[in-house]
Parts: C-alpha cells; sequence; structure tokens
C-alpha cells in the first residue's frame, strides 16, 4: 500500500485523513487527534497532502513538509465543488483530496512565519484603528446633543478632545465624566495604534521589496508591507491581471453564448490590500487634477467620463498591475515604468 494523495481536514481537536493510492482507490480513512497528526505524517512516505486554506492552515502546512510532504494549500471555494451531498469532516476530507488532484486546480502559497508576523500587526492596527473609529464616533455623536460639532475626519479628533476637557465648553459635570473615560481610551488607542506603525515602517525599511513598492504613487509602507507579506513570491503570478483578478478588482463575468458581460468588480481575495488600495488611488486622484503626468493624465481623462469612485478603482486595479512589475522586475516603480 503506497499512498500517493491525502486530503486532511483540520480543526481545532478532531482532524479528518482520506488518502488514496496510485489507482485512486482509498486506503485510509480516519479520525485523528490534534497530537497525533503529525506522528502520522512521520509514519507514512512521502506524498501531496492537501489541506483547505483556513484558521491555522499555515502552521499545519509548514509543520508538515518539515516531514518531507508536498503541501498544497486550497481555497475553501474551490474544494466546496467536490464535496458529495451531506457536508461533514469525511466528506470533507475526501473532497480536498479530490479536489487537490486536479491538474488546473490553484493553490495558496504557504506563508512563513515571518509573513505571518507582519500581516499579524497589520490585522491588530486594523482592530485598534476600527475601534478608535468607534470611540471617535461616539464622542462626536454625544457631543452634538450638547450643540458641540466639529468636521468629520480623524484630523479634528484633538478638537473633539479639548471640548470635553474643557470647562467652560458647557458639558454637565456628569457628562464630562463619562466623555472622559471614552478621551482616554481613545489616546490609549492612538498610542498604541502609533506603536504598531511604527514596528511595520522598521519592517519596511529592512526590506527591498517593499521599498521598491513604496515608490508607486499611491503605496506607500503600510500598503506595501502588507502587500510584500500576503503575496511572497510575485513570480506565482503570471501577469499583473492574474495579481489584480487575486484581489478582486476585475470585473465579475456573467458571459454566455458569445455575449460578455461585465459587471461590477468581483471582490474576491483580501479584502484588506484591497481597501488599502482603493483608499491610495482615491488619494492619487486628489493632486491628480492640474498636473501633467502621465498618470493625472489618464486619471483626469478618466475622470471626464466616469464618477471619481469608479475611477478609484480602476486606478486600484492599475496600481495592483504595476506593483506585479516592480516585485518581478526587481526595480523601483520610476526604473519600472
Amino acid at each position: 500500500m503506497k499512498i500517493t494523495t491525502v486530503g486532511l481536514d483540520i480543526a481545532k481537536n478532531v482532524f479528518q485523513v482520506h488518502a488514496i493510492d496510485e489507482h485512486e482507490r482509498v486506503v485510509i480513512r480516519k479520525k485523528l487527534r490534534r497530537s497525533e497528526v503529525l506522528p502520522f505524517f512521520s509514519k507514512i512516505d512521502r506524498c501531496v497532502v492537501g489541506i483547505e486554506a483556513c484558521g491555522t492552515a499555515h502552521y499545519w502546512a509548514r509543520a508538515i513538509e518539515l516531514l518531507g510532504h508536498d503541501v498544497k494549500l486550497l481555497p475553501a471555494s474551490y474544494v466546496k465543488p467536490y464535496v458529495k451531498r451531506s457536508k461533514n469532516d469525511a466528506a470533507d476530507a475526501e473532497a480536498i483530496c479530490e479536489a487537490v488532484t486536479r491538474p488546473t486546480m490553484r493553490f495558496v502559497p504557504i506563508k512563513t512565519t515571518d509573513q505571518q508576523s507582519v500581516l499579524m500587526l497589520h490585522r491588530t492596527r486594523d482592530l485598534l484603528v476600527r475601534q478608535r473609529t468607534m470611540i471617535v464616533n461616539a464622542l462626536r455623536g454625544h457631543l452634538a446633543e450638547y450643540g458641540l460639532v466639529v468636521g468629520k475626519g480623524i484630523e479634528n479628533l484633538q478638537r473633539l478632545i479639548n471640548l470635553v476637557e474643557t470647562e467652560n465648553s458647557g458639558l454637565p459635570r456628569i457628562a464630562r465624566q463619562a466623555l472622559s473615560t471614552l478621551v482616554a481610551q481613545v489616546s490609549e488607542l492612538q498610542r498604541r495604534v502609533r506603536a504598531l506603525e511604527q514596528e511595520i515602517l522598521t519592517w519596511h525599511r529592512d526590506s527591498a521589496a517593499s521599498q521598491r513598492l513604496a515608490t508607486i504613487p499611491g503605496i506607500g509602507p503600510i500598503t506595501a508591507t502588507a502587500m510584500v507579506a500576503s503575496l511572497g513570491d510575485a513570480a506565482q503570478f503570471r501577469s499583473g491581471r492574474r495579481l489584480a483578478a487575486w484581489l478582486g478588482l476585475v470585473p465579475r463575468q456573467n458571459s454566455s453564448g458569445g455575449k460578455e458581460r461585465l459587471g461590477r468588480i468581483s471582490k474576491q481575495g483580501d479584502m484588506y490590500i484591497r481597501r488599502l488600495l482603493v483608499l491610495g488611488a482615491t488619494s492619487v486622484i486628489r493632486v491628480a487634477r492640474g498636473r501633467t503626468t502621465p498618470l493625472s493624465n489618464w486619471i483626469n481623462q478618466l475622470l471626464a467620463r466616469r464618477p471619481p469612485r469608479l475611477v478609484s478603482v480602476a486606478l486600484a486595479n492599475k496600481l495592483a498591475r504595476v506593483a506585479w512589475v516592480v516585485l518581478s522586475r526587481g526595480q523601483a516603480y520610476a526604473i519600472a515604468a
């Protein structure tokens, strides 16, 4: 009995294994406890191991690779069509085993511990920024109840804080005491966000690829480090359009009978990087008016025919393609362009 392919359905404690031989006959179908997974793979010969890309998948992929196996991570949406009837762990493991053998299947690159660490910085920062936004909105709403209104935007945060801390602002004592708690919390969040951004900037300065990406208009250290940590090797994409499609920045197709129907962007892939690229593109558009650079001319011509938000998405698509060129050639934007 020689195992050639294994489908592994991972979970917190109970894992399911589905293994086949060179004749695609099922040879193993069993459950494993968490502590039994690595001993099981250490006892079998080298084979292809398919794992659905989900929580803890990259850890298990690295651990099983160290045992000499060829590990493939599959997007969950690509495994689903192979599930037969009822969904359970055994059916999922069988579907993974079937999907990983398909010649046209696309796989998720296995992230290193360094990549995951940087992405954890980004996810933590993103969470804290969202919490900060919630508190700032709460401050703005509470102060408006007393006729104290300031402009929107994080740049007006200090004005909100000053209204709470000023004695003659007209706030009752109890209201000021309640809002002081929010001010203290948002100040602490500000400090922690800056500390995380400093860590990200330090990693950015040590990464040549990230520094090259930051030469592209609309891409700063935050977006550059997130892209480098998420993409890894740009060679996994055959073209810039493949990268843009991976980020969900290409139109969704509903074509049939020789008629092409293109809709809104697919919004597949990494939502975080897509959002950063769109925000960066929006900032580029704001300063494009009145300039005569090739990129500004392209933006202004598109603005004359399309709404600004659509132009932002179109420019984000272009930035993703340029980023692929910069990473693939190993050159800065000015040279690559």
